[in-house]
Formats: C-alpha cells, sequence, structure tokens
C-alpha cells in the first residue's frame, strides 16, 4: 500500500489543502497548549523588570530546608538552615537529625569560611564559585545562588540588542540572553494564573527555569517550582530581654517563593535539591550572621581554587 502511494506520484494540491485544513481543525478541537495573555510582556528588558518588580520588597530570605546532594561521592540528605541576602551575602547550617549542627558556611560576599564540626576543620578563603562548592557541591558565583534562593534569576550582562522574548505554549515566556562574555542564558518565566487578564504591566511573573551555556557547554541550570506566598519575618526579641531586639531586614514583603529549587552542573555531575519546608522574608541578620569566628582546637586551612 505504500509502495504503491509512493509510485503514484505526488498529492494534488487540493488533496494538500485538504490535509492542511484537517490539520488545523485536529489542532483547534485538541488543544495547542496554553495561549499567551491578552496583554503581552513587550520585550525581555520588560519581562526582566517585571520579575524584579515582583519580588522588589525581598531583600533576603531565612530558609529551613531539606537539602539532597547527588554527585560523584552518592547522595547525601540533611536539614539546611540557610540565610540569603542581597546581593551575595549566604550562610548554611547543615544540621543533623537530632538538631546537631554538623558544618556552617558563611560568606559576606568577599570572604568564605567553612567550617566542619565532624572533622574539626576550618577552611576560609575568597567567596568563589568552588568555595560556595564545599558545602552546596554547585559551583557558582554567590550572588547566582543567592539570586536563585530568593525565586529570581541573575541576568548576564548584555548589549540591548542582544535580548528576546517569545511565549512558549507550555505557558511561559523564554527569555533569551547573549552575554558580552560569550554565554548565551534561557530564563522561563510565567504570568500568576490570576494576572493573565491584567495588563501586561501589572502582571506577576515567576521563575520557572535558568540556564546558562558558555561556548555550548551548560555551566548550570535550575528548575524552581512550587511557588506560594511567603510571610514576613518578625524582629528577634532577646526572651531575656538583655540584647536589645534585632529589627527585620526590609520592609514588609509577601511575595511568592518557590518551595523547590533543583539546581544542576552537568559538567561536572554534581547538582543539588532544596527543598524549602519553611521560609520568611527579610529576617532579622544579627551581627556576624555572614562570618564566623575561628574556634578553637581545629585544624585551620586556607583554600583558593581555580574558577
Amino acid at each position: 500500500m505504500l509502495l504503491d502511494r509512493a509510485l503514484s506520484g505526488p498529492p494534488s494540491a487540493s488533496v494538500k489543502l485538504g490535509t492542511a485544513l484537517f490539520a488545523a481543525a485536529l489542532t483547534a478541537l485538541t488543544g495547542c497548549g496554553t495561549p499567551p495573555p491578552a496583554s503581552k510582556v513587550p520585550t525581555a528588558r520588560a519581562a526582566v523588570d517585571r520579575v524584579h518588580a515582583t519580588q522588589d520588597c525581598g531583600i533576603g530570605i531565612h530558609a529551613n530546608a531539606k537539602i539532597d546532594h547527588f554527585g560523584k561521592g552518592g547522595r547525601v540528605r540533611g536539614d539546611l538552615l540557610a540565610f540569603a541576602v542581597w546581593p551575595a551575602r549566604l550562610r548554611m547550617d547543615v544540621v543533623s537529625p537530632f538538631g546537631v549542627t554538623l558544618a556552617t558556611l558563611a560568606s559576606d560576599g568577599d570572604k568564605f569560611s567553612l567550617y566542619d564540626l565532624r572533622e574539626k576543620r576550618f577552611f576560609f578563603g575568597p567567596a568563589s564559585s568552588c568555595n560556595i562548592a564545599r558545602l552546596t557541591t554547585v559551583p557558582m558565583p554567590g550572588h547566582v545562588l543567592v539570586s536563585i534562593l530568593r525565586g529570581e534569576a541573575p541576568v548576564l550582562k548584555h548589549a540591548p540588542d542582544d535580548a528576546s522574548i517569545v511565549w512558549d505554549s507550555g505557558g511561559y515566556y523564554v527569555v533569551t540572553i547573549k552575554g558580552t562574555n560569550g554565554a548565551e542564558q534561557r530564563v522561563k518565566v510565567a504570568p500568576h494564573p490570576a494576572d493573565f487578564a491584567l495588563p501586561w504591566d501589572k502582571q506577576r511573573l515567576r521563575v520557572l527555569d535558568v540556564e546558562v551555556k558558555q561556548q555550548g557547554i551548560v555551566l548550570y541550570h535550575a528548575e524552581l517550582s512550587d511557588h506560594r506566598p511567603a510571610p514576613m519575618a518578625t524582629p528577634r526579641i532577646d526572651p531575656d530581654m538583655i540584647d536589645p531586639p534585632v529589627p527585620t531586614s526590609g520592609p514588609t514583603c509577601t511575595a511568592e517563593l518557590p518551595r523547590r529549587i533543583h539546581v544542576e552542573v552537568p559538567g561536572k555531575d554534581e547538582d543539588v535539591l532544596f527543598r524549602y519546608e519553611s521560609v520568611t522574608w527579610n529576617p532579622p541578620l544579627p551581627e556576624g550572621t555572614f562570618t564566623q569566628p575561628i574556634p578553637p582546637g581545629v585544624e585551620i586551612q586556607r583554600v583558593t581554587c581555580d574558577e
């Protein structure tokens, strides 16, 4: 039968037209993904600005999370207490199921330290990608990790004409940015479901996916999901009323945050999954949150590494 059709020659124009009309009708009946909002975000720059505006009230977060490491050494799971504050301040405490701190990473954006309580070793050095990876397993600059943990996408430096935006029938925009250093970034952002009928400059945008490539090689890929409003933190009050209260670190904020963040570095076969069990905006930041003193009786090692 197929051979007979092949030998009978090309179909007529009327047959081609009938086939096209049938395909169009089938598409209309079965649906073809999610149509864009009536008011579409016009440019990539506008989309980036809407993401920032959506979370403009949020300076930083404090999260109680589960963390899963997947890498060459196998899978490691644990509990994590994390501060991530714009632009690049980080603190992460890995805690055992019994509430004992196992390791603490602190970075003020310039200086890094990591205290491994199990091995009684204290590392310090520059806040470089590879030093951050000593706890997270994923080598990325501090400002990139802070942005992603806050539900945003760090944007590559680029010329105005090197950014584009298209609507995907999966229900999101794809913003593509060509960086000035030869890297390329792709960010998927979606309007909040309740905002589809609003003008584009009133729509809240969620970051769903961020990928950065350099010369075709994926530097990192992050998936963000389960977006929900997060509560505002409250001031820290000393129950003994000895120390003065520590105020919150920013304005009132209840913007959405993703509760599940999966970050991969395919070239190094490393990835980490953060699952927020609880998270608040703009937490109090007592002095010393992003630094830590060298404890007595530990092995001290300055660490530097190639980016």
